[in-house]
């Protein structure tokens, strides 16, 4: 089996994972009742934020995201697609949370990726990449005032982390990084059906603030 160059697999992984965090980011500015801009600008923010954090950090500027037009268009895809047709949206609740998962796989991989290519130490370029990957998650909670979700015990950031991980030693093992990023999105996603529909969740301290 013949993979499609490692450049063009980013790309085209960057915009489905770009469109599905603009879905997230704008169902939950329409469920707080943000006006039509405020549910584009979140569904751009949520597109958008993880990416930019990484390019920043590895010295990658202007950050992709933005230094291109393209980003922008899928975001407002997304986000007018859910202030025109939220109920849809709403009943397509566990495809669009696994659209998300899908979305947190791909940019954890590319984030990872794309700090290897920097140099970045393969320690942190997997870290790097679960930033990528849960950066929109957290400014969206934030900016909706939501506990950020990457706190909670769903398996999301640790989900990213693997992801960014198995790329990273698959570069320090030599593999192909087509492969390696397949398997990273691929594991991710696994752990992030299994939290959406199975309960699997991070431990938790047994202390309470009390």
């Amino acid at each position: 089996m013949t993979l499609p160059d490692v450049s063009v697999l980013m790309s085209a992984v960057d915009a489905v994972g770009t469109f599905a965090f603009a879905l997230s980011g704008a169902a939950l500015a329409v469920q707080k009742r943000f006006d039509i801009f405020g549910v584009l600008f979140l569904s751009f923010v949520v597109a958008v934020a993880g990416g930019v954090a990484r390019d920043v950090l590895i010295g990658a500027v202007p950050p992709a995201a933005i230094a291109k037009w393209h980003g922008f268009a899928i975001a407002m895809a997304g986000g007018l697609a859910t202030f025109l047709a939220y109920p849809l949206v709403r009943l397509l609740s566990r495809p669009v949370m696994l659209l998300d998962a899908i979305g947190l796989g791909l940019f954890a991989v590319t984030g990872a990726q794309k700090a290897l290519a920097y140099g970045i130490d393969p320690v942190m370029a997997a870290v790097l990449g679960m930033i990528s990957g849960i950066g929109g998650g957290m400014v969206r909670d934030v900016l909706a005032g939501e506990v950020p979700f990457v706190l909670r015990t769903d398996l999301y950031a640790v989900a990213a982390l693997a992801a960014g991980a198995i790329v990273t030693a698959g570069n320090v093992i030599g593999a192909p990084p087509a492969w390696a990023m397949l398997l990273g999105a691929a594991f991710c996603i696994f752990l992030r059906v299994m939290a959406l529909f199975h309960g699997w969740r991070a431990p938790v301290s047994r202390w309470s603030g009390d």
